[in-house]
């Protein structure tokens, strides 16, 4: 321990040294260089403004492309934009700024909630935006019954929360709970462990939209309403029903579109007359899906087709055949997803087929 105390101040005090010693050298350095160049300031400060100029116009050349690639503005403008190219749009639908209008802020989770005095489950639930039931499931309660200081767990969406087990599915979660699979995956914060396959990972957490607890089906059947439509109907708007079959998720804030449902998987028409600015496959999302501009501001996607009977740039009418219903892309089963879009906007198609 002596030793090493000796060496510490040893190498203390000669790096002390060295260091004034470096200083003292710089200072008669520096002394030099300065008197050089006030010397001669006007013939290098001529060089210095020379040289500064190439280095800038350098730093253009060389990042320009970089800041403009990661500039916001650019990136908007490059992404509203379709590429055409041998009659092929090129375009990405999940790139676009689309935007959806609702009234709350959505909740991805589960929150507590502490009962004042007042409260009603009635109430509580009007505040959330839920139904009653579903607090009721959330929080096994077997009455109405509730008292102020009691804390509630508030599920983001009228349905069920499901714990995953070992053997769980979106299929089989959705019969349970009388809901439907592409619900389940429809709503923005489920995870999957895999999205092709849909796999759930135990212990999870999962939402199920709609979904209801086996003792109240004689209740949700009494109030649930199944719509049948027919492709070829008017609406309000002059759009025209898509395709036939049944409603399986109306609108939602988190899934702003019409799901319509039908094994035979029956022709897909133009809602309206336009002009297809998309045609194409994906791997996921829309899976194969067609886009169509109307000219008055307003545009329809079909989603999730099986196959496609319409090119970009090909004018299309009111009712002509443009594919057939499928199940491509994030899809649990044969139907087609129809959104009506302006100026970036997702708007409630019903409003314009009713």
């Amino acid at each position: 321990m002596q030793d090493l105390r000796e060496y510490l101040v040893f190498l203390k005090n000669y790096s002390k040294s060295r260091i004034l010693s470096f200083g003292r050298s710089f200072e008669r350095f520096k002394d030099i260089i300065v008197a050089l160049l006030v010397a001669k300031r006007g013939r290098y400060s001529s060089y210095f403004l020379n040289s500064s100029f190439f280095l800038l116009v350098a730093a253009v050349i060389i990042a320009g492309p970089i800041i403009a690639e990661n500039n916001p503005f650019v990136a908007s403008f490059q992404q509203n934009s379709n590429i055409y190219q041998g009659g092929v749009v090129s375009y990405n639908p999940y790139e676009n700024s689309l935007s959806t209008v609702i009234s709350t802020k959505p909740r991805d989770k589960i929150v507590d909630y502490e009962v004042a005095g007042g409260d009603t489950l009635a109430s509580i639930a009007d505040k959330f935006d839920v139904s009653v039931d579903t607090i009721k499931w959330a929080n096994n309660l077997k009455s109405e019954t509730i008292k102020p200081g009691q804390i509630l767990k508030i599920p983001p969406i009228t349905g069920v929360v499901h714990k995953v087990v070992s053997g769980d599915n979106v299929y089989s979660i959705a019969k349970k709970y009388e809901s439907d699979a592409q619900k389940i995956v429809n709503f923005p914060f489920n995870d999957f462990v895999d999205l092709d396959t849909f796999t759930l990972n135990p212990g999870q957490v999962l939402y199920v939209p709609d979904g209801v607890i086996e003792e109240e089906k004689p209740r949700y059947i009494a109030q649930r309403q199944v719509t049948q439509i027919q492709a070829g109907v008017k609406g309000t708007s002059n759009f025209i029903w898509p395709t036939s079959g049944s409603v399986s998720q109306y609108p939602v804030w988190y899934h702003m579109a019409l799901d319509i449902q039908n094994r035979a998987a029956p022709p897909i028409l133009a809602a309206d007359t336009g002009t297809v600015t998309y045609s194409g496959c994906l791997g996921w999302g829309y899976g194969c899906h067609i886009i169509i501009d109307h000219g008055n501001g307003y545009q329809t996607l079909y989603g999730h087709m099986s196959s496609l009977g319409a090119s970009a740039g090909q004018a299309v009418s009111q009712g002509q055949s443009i594919g057939r219903m499928g199940s491509t892309g994030r899809s649990t089963g044969t139907h087609l997803h129809f959104e009506v879009r302006s100026g970036g906007t997702l708007l409630n198609p019903l409003n314009f087929l009713k």
